[in-house]
């Protein structure tokens, strides 16, 4: 009996696949990577999780190797839903909603699609703003596993600032909720004399006795989504300890989410964009730092090569907003007298997004932005209407996709595209890592979140070339190492995966990853699931080697 029947003989109510055609589709994600697993599940519901980590549990005592790697849309651009084992997907039956209006608060599944919830689900007036620029395809389960972040990041927070708390089964097969816990229900948690108390005990003791190390670690940057997220469990000041936030961003390591409670709120309804250009890089930190103080929903960023592209495809940018080519086309015209009068294309275009619920508010500080950039004699549009911002948007959103389809004999290697710094060091930072890429013949777009320091390089590499592979961790290893350098985050939205796990040396010191590993050996001690992510091995899943024998070499 293969794996296949067994999982069907548990009598799971979802449906149990193995077809030649089912394991290609979830032997990628959008990564580099390719790894087949044995079979795919497809629950319809809680029971049918628990059966299967109870299942998987008992093999793993009998020495059997076996695990569950969740999996919502498969968008993760790091290969972490990525196993050789049992792929557990969500997306098929795992997609159901309640809102609940009064208490701006959602209750999800993990399999829903975001623009199913916002187009068809959430009030109009209503929003979660922290969606990722991948909104069209993006499934709540990999936001929150992710901790994502996107273009209204710079204003309200990553994924993790929504989430009130988690449904997550763990490996004793059992889920529990896990949310935010005053001084009293703790007590109340840590008295418990059963599995959910031994946990909460352990954990506890892990994060207060290593208080020091977890201070010293704490990223530096405003995002991140890399390592556990223990600097968030324990808030000394308020005395709530919530383990939420350690789940959040733990990319399914620790169990597997089967509901969130997540917040939503009233969406700022008037908006206004002001698009600036620039000859270098050399004036975005001061720019960034005079334009925060007016606290824009969005400070987004492209560079030149970003925008060329956009020119080029823009029959297909056009199409992407349901737009003809012409009319759309015709919308640039006010760009091209910019340009001439920069007397070049820009290198730069930083978008800046406003919206208030006022119109007052909006129009005060728009007047306000305009003086200080004719002072500061930064060329710049105040756009007019909804279309204008929309083609911005568009260029901003598809640039990966138009790389992806047509950079002839090249591919998209996302594998150094989500760093994180103090925006003030970004100039100094990517002379160098331009420099890096260079001397290993790899040609780069570059786009990203000007506000957070938060920017995604999109290598393009001929794939099917066993030296281009080759060139992937040798590169990787370099860049983290520029990365530390400058106290930045190897990782600020994507997460680890695949990809970054071997790395996180360059991030987290020795004392830190060993408290990483001490997480994964209390909350799963028999490695059920998804094994070799944010965790470094020598050897296996989690390892340089593993990463490098695993990049695809067709597409």
């Amino acid at each position: 009996m293969n794996l296949a029947d067994e999982l069907r003989s548990l009598n799971l109510e979802g449906d149990v696949e193995n077809s030649e055609e089912v394991l290609a589709e979830y032997s990628h994600d959008t990564s580099i990577f390719e790894v087949v697993p044995e079979v795919v599940v497809f629950p319809k519901h809680r029971r049918d999780i628990e059966l299967l980590v109870k299942w998987v549990s008992g093999q793993k005592i009998q020495g059997r190797n076996v695990s569950l790697t969740a999996r919502s849309a498969g968008t993760d651009m790091t290969g972490g839903p990525l196993t050789e084992s049992i792929v557990v997907s969500t997306i098929r039956y795992m997609n159901s909603c309640e809102i609940k209006k009064e208490e701006l608060i959602a209750l999800v599944e993990p399999g829903l699609y975001y623009r199913e919830f916002e187009k068809n689900i959430l009030p109009t007036d209503l929003t979660m703003p922290t969606y990722p620029s991948s909104k069209t395809i993006a499934a709540l389960g990999g936001m929150i596993m992710n901790n994502c972040g996107g273009e209204r990041t710079l204003k309200y927070g990553q994924m993790r600032e929504y989430v009130n708390t988690v449904d997550m089964t763990l490996s004793d097969g059992v889920t529990y909720t896990f949310g935010p816990l005053n001084e009293s229900e703790l007590a109340a948690k840590l008295a418990l004399q059963t599995f959910e108390g031994g946990l909460y005990r352990q954990l506890h003791e892990l994060v207060i006795s290593n208080q020091e190390t977890i201070i010293r670690n704490t990223p530096k940057t405003s995002k991140n989504s890399s390592g556990y997220a223990l600097w968030r469990v324990w808030d000394k000041k308020t005395k709530i300890f919530n383990l939420a936030h350690l789940f959040v961003g733990s990319q399914g390591t620790l169990g597997i989410l089967e509901k969130a409670s997540i917040k939503i709120q009233k969406d700022p309804h008037e908006k206004k964009m002001i698009v600036t250009f620039f000859k270098n890089w050399n004036s975005m930190p001061n720019f960034v730092n005079e334009i925060l103080p007016y606290k824009p929903e969005s400070l987004e960023a492209f560079d030149d090569a970003t925008l060329k592209l956009g020119l080029r495809f823009m029959p297909e940018v056009a199409r992407s907003i349901g737009q003809s080519f012409i009319p759309f086309a015709l919308k640039f015209i006010p760009e091209v007298w910019v340009g001439i009068k920069m007397l070049s294309m820009p290198k730069l275009v930083i978008i800046i997004e406003l919206a208030e619920m006022n119109t007052d508010t909006l129009d005060r500080k728009v007047q306000e932005i305009e003086a200080l950039l004719k002072e500061k004699k930064y060329a710049f549009r105040t756009l007019q209407n909804e279309d204008e911002e929309n083609k911005y948007w568009a260029m901003r959103r598809e640039s990966f996709n138009l790389l992806r389809k047509h950079v002839n004999g090249k591919h998209t290697a996302p594998f150094i595209e989500d760093f994180c710094l103090q925006p003030k060091d970004v100039p100094q930072f990517l002379p160098e890592v331009k420099k890096l890429l260079d001397e290993y013949g790899i040609t780069m777009n570059i786009a990203g979140h000007a506000g957070n320091g938060n920017f995604h390089i999109i290598p393009l590499m001929d794939l099917t070339k066993s030296y281009e592979r080759d060139k992937i961790p040798v590169v990787a290893e370099k860049f983290y190492a520029l990365v530390k350098k400058y106290n930045g985050s190897i990782s600020a939205e994507h997460n680890d995966g695949l990809m970054r796990t071997p790395f996180l040396s360059y991030m987290f010191d020795e004392e830190m990853l060993g408290i990483f590993k001490k997480v994964k050996e209390i909350l799963d001690p028999l490695t059920i699931f998804n094994p070799g992510k944010k965790n470094v091995s020598n050897e296996g899943i989690g390892s340089k080697m593993y990463l490098k024998k695993h990049i695809r070499n067709s597409f």
